[in-house]
């Protein structure tokens, strides 16, 4: 296969070649371009800005100045319902159409744009000050920032500036392969670029040609420090040309300065935020408490973290929920230690036979013995040393085989002796009958942990000749039991698999009297990061801290479905070409790699491969001494805060200094990350930490042959892997890199090679000895490439639970969306008196008869249907919808004439006398068990005769019965997901259960939400006073801002994911300003009356 694709590159080239082909015709144009462009005066240059903005905007104006005309006539209570639909329809064409010619205007003005942007970076980087008229951004941004002075009608820009904390010189200017880059982005594409290549700078390109379309540009980074450090830093770049620049994370949540924040060209923030943001936009009452605009154009930096190990996690909004603190985790927690430690002796008895078994001779029985032990507890230290020793894998491996042969069809063999098995690559655990008799043994009922088989228990129970009163008694009791234990069984399991599969200061560390989630790849602690389904419940009750209380879901949406909502997307990293595939499946992003500047002259050897972690940890420090010794600095990774801890207590029994940057120093990562490239430096971090900031290197480290880069062992993922080998060799410095694997090693026991083993075993391989070949390096590669593909299924299938989730999101937040602004609000209750009214007739028409059904209308909306009798016995189902769908009508029209008659006297009276004092009234509503206060724009009422009343009504209902139906929509999938896995045991799959369940629950709620809004409006009325009959009293209103103070973000791990959380960022000072000093803006009044009169 290598050999065809070799022939095959020949022939027709690499992709990267192919892409690279295609773009060289746009760097061209750009080098043409910046010939011009670089021989203006500096003020030319900002007027080239002004004209290239001028290009586009007249390019959309026809289709902008449509979609308003046709958006304030959706405006206008007074058109037909029908006629509006029809303008939606073609607002929503008009968009595609802008966001279409926008594109081609950005394809036409990129090579000028690039070329503005690059030589702006000249500019600074050859000048200490620039001199320009002064626009009055300039004035803006000198009476807040040092970088900029107004001197009379000039300002003046310096090239220094804050940036995370520290002063910096602007020192950069694009290269040809950092042009490449920004085509790729701006196409929206995925641009690999190697560590060191500037990333940061490469974006400024297509970042500064989109904003100049208005639409806004979000730049996302994976923590606050470099989002907040970016935007300083490369900020001055899009200002001096008049752009507005800010940072998402400076501002706090739903306040007027984050939504200043979006308002700007260029938004900065970290994914989180925009996410999270999203949501509370989404649970808004007021169109003014938005704080998102569309979501038009994203680059997303590290994309690697953010779309594929973030992808899977959802951001959570959620609440308080009654009895949230009645949990039994720390009821059952004594059950499941006497079960783990019974299953502990066991596999210690186990394996002690097979291994004189096996000494004897006998390897069938042994070998029977080793696999039972293997499935009881696989991370066992004593099991794992054992089967290190040569030949034991080959054993296990074998007999393996023949138990899994037919389906598993003799594997119950092997398990039934345990009290649990353990499915170490699906992450599962399972009670077995031994095992439930065991915590059973304690308590009467010897069923107590077992789920009832409910179909066969209904069966029966149908068959049973009682009165139907008791049978729907026996009913309900069986139900209620089978959620009782259904819930028992799910804490259960969720305590053996903290107790067999999640262990401390590996997977989490206690800190704070909390359990903290530690990401596998930087080795930071993520904040505000919980185990879902109850797993992090049982893991606080494992570890004896407080279990927090359960909340309940208000919103959600993962970051995959967040950042598939953008109209362009693209992103960068180092190390995307391995996960491709992905990305392509799952958002159409193609990756494009973009060559060096440099050659790459680091030298990545072959992997050592020892037989015991024992072995390879004392060579890893003999490794280290030498490289110390020679003056050369070494960053060695590991996968875990216990190898760091390890090796570093080994470290300093040699006496060599070192820094360690793992989950429990990550406030001194700026520092230990800046220390690295000093000669003879050692760092220990884990193999992702500190992306984001490049190791320079000091004086004399080139010399002595530049950064040696450790691997303590080999990710699960090549992506990973590829980013701590890139630490080394930035810009063409010298540098090497190797990985130390041992057979012990989790990769290499799950998906490692048996040739390797085999190999090992025959050449009778001694203690310390290690084996190096290229050929066993593409080994152990492959077996990566296993578990991406395996991770990659369990991605994709957590994945589709949520695809499930979000349809349903996208429906109802666009509903919500059409109430809360207002425009289309009449079209979707029209649409839901249509569905209402289909629905009803579907269920009752030719199954009921006509009494039942007028009963049925009557109990529900409190009115007669208006089908006569005959109608519905002899007409179709069709014209019995017709019907009852005019009646509907007739009275929603009749109760919106009524409510405006009652109130327009008192609507008229206020404007023509108060209308200076009053924007807004409130008008109370009721529909006889409930009264809302309507909040109505006086002026719209006047201007429509009091109709606005009617849509302030249909706005009002609408969100709030959504809100309220949709939260316990959220609280019914999450049992949902959670007693579908039950499935697994009636050998169906759960995901489709789950599919099928939840369009029913939605359904259902639809239904519900479309009865609910019409019976409050077919009820509606102003209640009046008993004793003079007058509407209750009209009264001024202010719009009330939507409430989170009880609310909680949160991010839930499906599975262990990386991520980032927020950073402790350096403290730097702003330039500040005396109250009664000059306006640095230069307009000659005090700072208190211009610039600083709101701060």
């Amino acid at each position: 296969m290598a050999l065809i694709t070799g022939l095959l590159k020949k022939f027709f080239g690499t992709k990267a070649d192919r892409d690279l082909k295609e773009i060289q015709p746009y760097v061209e144009k750009i080098h043409e371009a910046y010939q011009r462009i670089d021989k203006l005066t500096n003020d030319e240059l900002r007027q080239e800005t002004l004209r290239l903005r001028g290009v586009i905007a007249e390019r959309i104006a026809e289709d902008e100045g449509r979609k308003k005309e046709l958006r304030s006539r959706l405006e206008d209570v007074m058109i037909d319902v029908t006629e509006k639909e029809a303008l939606a329809t073609e607002v929503d064409k008009l968009t595609k159409r802008v966001d279409e010619l926008i594109e081609q205007a950005l394809m036409d003005v990129l090579p000028e744009a690039f070329a503005v942007m690059k030589s702006t970076a000249r500019r600074f980087k050859e000048n200490s000050e620039i001199e320009v008229t002064a626009w009055d951004l300039d004035r803006d941004l000198a009476a807040k920032h040092d970088f900029v002075a107004i001197n009379g009608e000039k300002a003046i820009w310096k090239n220094n500036w804050l940036a995370g904390g520290n002063r910096i010189v602007w020192d950069m200017v694009h290269y040809d392969v950092q042009l490449f880059g920004g085509v790729v982005l701006h196409q929206g594409k995925i641009a690999e670029m190697a560590t060191g290549e500037g990333k940061t700078l490469v974006a400024t390109l297509p970042v500064f040609l989109n904003a100049l379309a208005g639409k806004g540009v979000h730049v996302v980074t994976v923590n606050d420090y470099l989002s907040k450090r970016d935007s300083e830093w490369m900020g001055p770049l899009y200002q001096f040309h008049g752009l507005r620049v800010d940072c998402i994370d400076k501002h706090e949540p739903n306040s007027e300065s984050r939504k200043n924040a979006y308002r700007a060209d260029i938004t900065f923030g970290t994914n989180n935020e925009f996410g999270f943001d999203y949501l509370r936009d989404n649970m808004a009452i007021n169109q003014e408490d938005l704080v998102q605009r569309k979501h038009h154009f994203a680059i997303v930096d590290e994309v690697d973290s953010v779309l594929v190990d973030d992808a899977r996690t959802p951001l959570i909004i959620s609440g308080p929920v009654p009895k949230g603190d009645d949990q039994q985790f720390n009821e059952y927690k004594p059950f499941v230690e006497r079960i783990y430690s019974a299953q502990r002796n066991l596999v210690t008895q186990l394996l002690n036979e097979a291994k004189k078994k096996i000494a004897d001779g006998d390897e069938t029985e042994g070998g029977k013995l080793l696999l039972r032990a293997h499935k009881g507890l696989p991370k066992y230290n004593p099991l794992i040393k054992y089967l290190s020793e040569a030949g034991m894998k080959q054993i296990l491996t074998k007999t393996e085989n023949y138990y899994m042969q037919d389906n598993n069809k003799q594997m119950h063999i092997i398990t039934d002796e345990l009290f649990f098995v353990i499915e170490e690559k699906q992450k599962s655990v399972e009670l077995t009958d031994k095992g439930h008799e065991l915590i059973s043994k304690s308590l009467s009922d010897n069923k107590f942990f077992i789920l009832p088989d409910i179909g066969s228990e209904i069966s029966e129970l149908e068959k049973r000749e009682i009165a139907p009163e008791e049978k729907l008694a026996a009913k309900d009791a069986l139900l209620a039991d089978y959620a009782i234990k259904s819930e028992r069984v799910h804490t259960v399991n969720q305590l053996l698999k903290a107790y067999t599969m999640f262990e401390k200061d590996v997977e989490y560390v206690v800190m704070d009297n909390k359990i903290k989630i530690v990401d596998e790849q930087t080795g930071r602690i993520l904040e505000g990061r919980r185990y879902s389904d109850g797993l992090h419940q049982a893991i606080e009750a494992k570890e004896s801290v407080k279990v927090e209380a359960a909340t309940q879901t208000f919103a959600t949406i993962t970051l995959q479905n967040y950042f598939r909502m953008y109209h362009k997307l693209s992103g960068m990293t180092g190390t995307a070409e391995t996960e491709a595939g992905e990305f392509w499946s799952i958002y159409k992003l193609d990756v494009v790699v973009i060559p060096t500047n440099r050659p790459i002259s680091r030298k990545d050897m072959d992997d050592l491969i020892y037989k015991t972690k024992r072995e390879k940890y004392n060579a890893v420090i003999d490794e280290i001494v030498k490289l110390t010794a020679a003056g050369r600095p070494v960053l060695v990774g590991t996968t875990s805060v216990e190898v760091s801890e390890l090796l570093s207590r080994m470290l300093k029994i040699r006496g060599i200094k070192h820094n360690v940057l793992n989950a429990k120093q990550h406030a001194r990562e700026a520092e230990i990350v800046a220390e690295a490239g000093q000669p003879s430096a050692v760092t220990i971090a884990t193999n992702m930490a500190g992306r984001g900031t490049d190791i320079k290197l000091g004086a004399g480290v080139k010399e002595a042959g530049g950064l040696a880069i450790i691997g303590t062992e080999r990710h699960d993922s090549r992506r990973v892997d590829r980013q701590l080998r890139g630490r080394a060799g930035r810009q063409g410095d010298p540098g090497t890199s190797s990985f130390y694997v041992s057979l012990e090693d989790d990769l290499m026991r799950l998906f490692g090679s048996e040739r390797i083993a085999g190999l090992v075993d025959r050449m009778g391989l001694k203690e310390g000895e290690v084996l190096q070949h290229s050929m066993l390096s593409k080994s152990i590669e492959r077996a990566q490439r296993k578990v991406e593909e395996n991770n990659f299924g369990i991605r994709k299938r957590l994945l589709e639970y949520d695809d499930v989730m979000n349809s349903q999101r996208e429906v109802i937040y666009t509903r919500r969306r059409n109430a809360l602004y207002g425009e289309r609000i009449d079209v979707d209750v029209q649409n839901m008196i249509n569905d209402y009214c289909e629905s009803l007739v579907n269920a009752n028409h030719g199954g009921t008869d006509y009494e039942s059904f007028s009963y049925e209308v009557i109990r529900q909306l409190s009115i007669e249907p208006g089908v006569d009798e005959t109608t519905y016995n002899k007409g179709t189902a069709d014209e019995v919808t017709e019907a009852l769908l005019k009646n509907l009508h007739a009275v929603h029209e009749r109760r919106i004439d009524v409510l405006v008659q009652q109130a327009w006297p008192i609507m008229k009276q206020i404007y023509e006398t108060q209308s200076a004092t009053y924007e807004n009234i409130a008008i109370p509503v009721s529909d006889g068990n409930k009264i809302m206060q309507l909040v109505v724009n006086l002026k719209k009422a006047y201007e429509s005769n009091g109709r606005e009343l009617g849509r302030a009504l249909n706005k009002s209902i609408t969100l709030h019965l959504i809100d309220e139906h949709w939260k316990e929509h959220l609280r019914e999938m999450d049992d949902l997901k959670q007693s579908v896995q039950n499935a697994t045991y009636e050998q169906k799959d759960p995901l489709l259960i789950y599919k099928f369940e939840s369009f029913q629950l939605f359904k259902t709620m639809l239904d519900k939400i479309s009865r609910d809004v019409l019976a409050f409006l077919l009820k509606a009325h102003i209640p009046l006073r008993e004793a003079q009959k007058e509407p209750v009293s009209v009264r001024e209103e202010q719009k009330k801002k939507t409430d989170l103070s009880r609310m909680q973000t949160s991010r839930q791990d499906l599975a262990a994911s990386a991520g980032e959380p927020k950073t402790q960022a350096p403290v730097h000072v702003e330039k500040k300003v005396g109250r009664n000093d000059p306006c640095p803006c230069g307009s000659g009044k005090k700072y208190k009356s211009c610039h600083g009169a709101n701060s």
